[in-house]
């Protein structure tokens, strides 16, 4: 299937912000080890690493199977139903979080022992 008709991927969806909206809400520990994004809307969430594990948990609750990074210089898709990685579309920018911006992140919230609460 060409990449740029896949159900549920929307190369138009922009990114929902610059970190994980969930953990910069407030929702569990407040910080990520790495970003996913959305492919259908541009949800920000956590990957599954981090403790909060807002991506999928997002891809999940919302019916919106594709993920993709959110990280610098990374560049695939996952589909949480059938556990396999595609090739997919250029989604509109930007393509992943600020080069300033810690990862863990973000700044300040990540606490010293961090590694210890990764799954």
């Amino acid at each position: 299937m060409a990449h740029d008709q896949i159900p549920g991927i929307d190369p138009t969806a922009t990114p929902s912000g610059d970190g994980c909206a969930e953990c910069l809400a407030g929702e569990g520990p407040g910080w990520w080890l790495h970003l996913r994004r959305c492919a259908a809307c541009g949800h920000i969430g956590c990957c599954d690493s981090s403790p909060g594990q807002h991506g999928t948990k997002h891809a999940r609750a919302s019916g919106h199977p594709f993920l993709t990074s959110f990280e610098p210089d990374e560049d695939w898709f996952w589909n949480i139903e059938t556990g396999e990685y595609y090739e997919g579309p250029q989604l509109a920018g930007p393509d992943s979080h600020p080069a300033s911006q810690p990862t863990p992140g973000p700044q300040g919230r990540v606490p010293a022992d961090w590694e210890a609460y990764l799954h």
